[in-house]
């Protein structure tokens, strides 16, 4: 294998595959990626066997070939070599020899055949989107994935296919996001998939919001491919929540405030909350809300806000964390909130648009 490229042209598609590659791997051949130049490209991969990350260039191919090397070392170098080199990749024997200028490089490789990879995924459906709408469907739910829950079905995000929508959906158990959008052309098959968190956070970091994704759901595996990157990973075997019965009705108790006011509040109030449980009271009454917090230092903070309520007089106590990130989650600048009583979920959503949807349990303080 014999090939040469300018820095950039091969620095590109390494920083794009490199989230995948472990540091510290039982098996060493997953902290390589595996090269293969042929018809005057190279196709770069990297997996964890979980997500594999696929990215092509074109090159200068002067001999065919495949193999795999270090891939943390490779990029390293590419990145010390100076703006506008040439490089240089030869392979002779066991050995990579990177040549740029006065620089040469020998690396050690492994063969390309013990490479693991993942070819035909079966896909039940493909769907095609523009890529901004599924970096908003991302960025409106990731943040209430589980992290590492022993339902290991909620350290994920579920896809879910059916008629003219796409939704992604998330939950920990505490809380609940949902963010759908239409997709143009034939109805879409009734389909549900998890999605691990690492694959989310991997897919969320590719995105780059122009142009358009195609996104091949299978029964084990989901693969998108963007600009030259085809990603592709395993998912999670289990059966998501019906997250629909934990949605809560619409209510006459209905609070709607500036967003960026009642955020401001909540943030201020959170300073002297308890650093673990986070908890916050909220005394919704005749157009105000008082925000209140303690810890254990008996220090408290207080605070009232005015906002448009006119229902009856409700004492709720939330995570405030959990409450940021839904008011940071929606676009315009008014913010709804919907509770029936100082027991029940409370429903968050932009009044202004009803493609998202946010659930906060209350916690008892």
């Amino acid at each position: 294998m014999k090939f040469s490229a300018a820095r950039d042209v091969l620095l590109k598609p390494l920083q794009s595959v490199i989230g995948v590659v472990e540091r510290r791997q039982t098996m060493p051949i997953l902290s390589n990626v595996l090269l293969v130049a042929r018809n005057g490209s190279l196709s770069v991969t990297a997996t964890d066997l979980e997500v594999e990350l696929v990215a092509q260039t074109e090159v200068d191919v002067e001999t065919e070939g495949e193999i795999t090397v270090s891939g943390r070392k490779l990029l390293d170098i590419c990145r010390a070599l100076p703006d506008g080199a040439t490089i240089n990749l030869s392979l002779g024997g066991e050995k990579l020899t990177v040549r740029s200028g006065p620089s040469r490089f020998s690396l050690a490789t492994l063969p390309a055949a013990e490479f693991p990879s993942v070819d035909d995924i079966k896909a039940d459906q493909s769907i095609e989107i523009p890529q901004d709408v599924l970096t908003r469907l991302i960025e409106k739910t990731h943040f209430a994935m589980a992290q590492q829950d022993v339902r290991y079905y909620l350290n994920g995000m579920l896809l879910e296919t059916g008629g003219k929508h796409l939704k992604a959906v998330a939950t920990d158990g505490h809380r609940l996001s949902l963010c759908q959008a239409v997709v143009d052309g034939p109805g879409l098959s009734n389909q549900q998939i998890i999605v691990p968190r690492k694959g989310v956070i991997e897919l969320q970091r590719l995105l780059s919001g122009e142009g358009a994704v195609t996104i091949e759901l299978g029964s084990n595996h989901v693969r998108v491919q963007l600009d030259g990157i085809r990603f592709t990973s395993k998912l999670i075997d289990g059966r998501f929540p019906e997250y629909e019965r934990v949605i809560p009705k619409d209510s006459d108790n209905e609070l709607s405030a500036d967003k960026g006011v009642l955020r401001g509040g909540l943030q201020r109030t959170a300073i002297l909350s308890n650093e673990k449980y986070r908890g916050i009271r909220l005394t919704i009454r005749d157009n105000a809300v008082v925000l209140q917090a303690h810890n254990p230092d008996q220090e408290e903070a207080e605070e009232e806000l005015e906002v448009t309520y006119s229902g009856e007089e409700i004492e709720i106590g939330f995570n405030v964390n959990y409450l940021l990130d839904a008011i940071g989650a929606v676009d315009g600048d008014t913010v709804s909130f919907s509770v029936v009583d100082s027991n029940s979920s409370c429903l968050i959503k932009d009044p202004g648009n009803g493609d998202c949807t946010f659930v906060v349990m209350p916690m008892r303080l």
